[in-house]
């Protein structure tokens, strides 16, 4: 079951009341007030999504009211009812309450029904889209708008885009998410940091029937817990300390899609107890709020740690675990994928480029073969940043060389242990380290082999049988004998 919107209606008029509960009773949540005391009391208590008021009442006019409304809880879409058209009244509601929409009497209670409707999805809608609170847009407008950024996103994070090669271990991580995108299963990524557990949980959201529903996600090892449990749950204003305003909870933004809870492992006892509540009833209780809401939110979580050791050492819920791995999935580190780098480079290069507005076309022999040797601790999250260094290293739109490559990788790097748990072999080690030594010491000379070779201790011969098996180029021979 969907989260249904909260109408706040505001009539001083019994009748009037009553009539505009029983229209919308059946499609929306229903709170009355009778004047502007009472429901600002409801707004301090309770999350609202819509507010109805009517013009004419005893206290405060209703622009007045949606005036103050406006400047105390900014996010609930405003609507002005009344019997009358004065044209001031309606200027005034569209430029000092910022009203939404101005319905005369007597209504029609289908066009009420749809005006309130759209209300409650500009609401939803403006929730996903940053700074929309005070722009006023139409719904047709932002829907066009998140619809555009949710088909540009779906493309991006689309599976095929996930760069590994035929027999890559990637790729069966990647069929079991494609099953996994078709069901309303809650799944569990495990993997070091920078193996791209985001990457994966985004392509299982975009390629599922949740897919022109909202995507959100938040770092639970980031924030202590009554902070996560705002941010996750959301809060009423003075809830806590440093509660300065109503806050829209995540779970609440995701309704409908998916929620990305990343770093799951890191999270508290305590919290991991609220967390398997929302995950039991599939409802949140904001933090000061004094009802709970209905949501449905499928749930993605990640993290780097082994959650089955954490469990055993008491350290995370059990039946919290299980709830969050009814799916689960291991993404292998980059050091385990090695025929994956080049590919995963020359995208993430591409990607450089782009950004960086430059055209390096590649990478050198020595480069890649440094790459091949080297341990990855940070995963493609360390290859992004080692190939942003080197490229802002180097001026010319040429080979990205050995000389950009930062001293870890000039050296070697950590020998990256075999599948079998011993060392790369010594023979890789020397090559990567020759490569780029050779090809550092080339540039240096602008290509003169005899040079190099003076500077590296080895005969002409000699450093020319490297440059063939290394597939290495330096200056053609010349007078010097180069």
């Amino acid at each position: 079951m969907s989260l249904r919107a909260t109408v706040l209606i505001v009539d001083d008029e019994v009748r009037s009341l009553e009539a505009l509960k029983r229209v919308l009773a059946e499609d929306f949540d229903v709170m009355v007030a009778r004047d502007t005391d009472e429901a600002e009391a409801m707004l301090k208590a309770d999350l609202v999504q819509v507010i109805l008021c009517d013009q004419r009442m005893p206290s405060l006019s209703g622009v007045a009211f949606l005036k103050r409304v406006r400047d105390l809880w900014p996010d609930p879409i405003r609507i002005l009812i009344s019997g009358y058209t004065e044209s001031e009244d309606i200027i005034a509601g569209v430029n000092e309450a910022g009203i939404y929409q101005y319905i005369t009497k007597p209504w029609h209670p289908d066009k009420l029904i749809a005006c309130v409707g759209e209300a409650a999805q500009l609401y939803r809608l403006q929730r996903e889209s940053i700074g929309a609170a005070e722009a006023k847009p139409s719904p047709a407008s932002l829907l066009a708008a998140v619809g555009k950024r949710r088909r540009d996103e779906r493309n991006r994070f689309d599976f095929d885009r996930i760069v590994h090669e035929v027999d890559s271990p990637v790729g069966g991580v990647l069929d079991l998410g494609r099953r996994a995108a078709r069901y309303d299963i809650s799944v569990l990524i495990t993997g070091e940091s920078g193996t791209g557990k985001e990457l994966l949980a985004r392509a299982i959201h975009y390629a599922s029937a949740r897919a022109d529903k909202p995507f959100v996600l938040e770092n639970c090892g980031a924030l202590h817990d009554e902070l996560l449990e705002s941010e996750l749950f959301g809060c009423k204003k003075g809830a806590f300390t440093g509660a300065y305003e109503d806050r829209i909870g995540l779970f609440e933004v995701a309704d409908g899609g998916t929620i990305f809870l990343d770093e799951i492992g890191e999270t508290s006892p305590s919290f991991q107890v609220k967390l398997l509540r929302v995950l039991q009833e599939g409802e949140i209780r904001p933090l000061g709020a004094p009802r709970p809401r209905k949501v449905n939110v499928r749930v993605i979580s990640a993290t780097n740690r082994d959650l089955d050791a954490e469990v055993k050492a008491g350290r995370f819920r059990r039946d919290l675990y299980y709830r969050l791995a009814a799916f689960p999935l291991h993404l292998p580190a980059l050091r385990d994928r090695p025929k994956d780098i080049p590919a995963i480079a020359a995208r993430l290069l591409a990607d450089v480029n782009q950004r960086f507005r430059r055209n390096l076309p590649g990478f050198s022999a020595g480069v890649l073969a440094a790459f091949a040797a080297y341990d990855w601790p940070g995963n493609v999250r360390e290859l992004a940043n080692e190939i942003q260094r080197m490229v802002t290293l180097t001026d010319d739109d040429t080979l990205l060389g050995a000389e950009a490559l930062s001293p870890s990788l000039r050296l070697g790097g950590v020998p990256r242990p075999a599948a079998n748990g011993t060392s790369a072999l010594l023979r890789d080690i020397v090559q990567a380290v020759e490569t780029t030594t050779i090809e550092a010491a080339l540039k240096r000379h602008a290509g003169n082999i005899s040079q190099t070779a003076e500077e590296l201790g080895l005969s002409r011969v000699g450093l020319r049988a490297k440059m063939d098996r290394y597939c290495l180029r330096g200056r053609g021979d010349d007078a010097e004998g180069t």
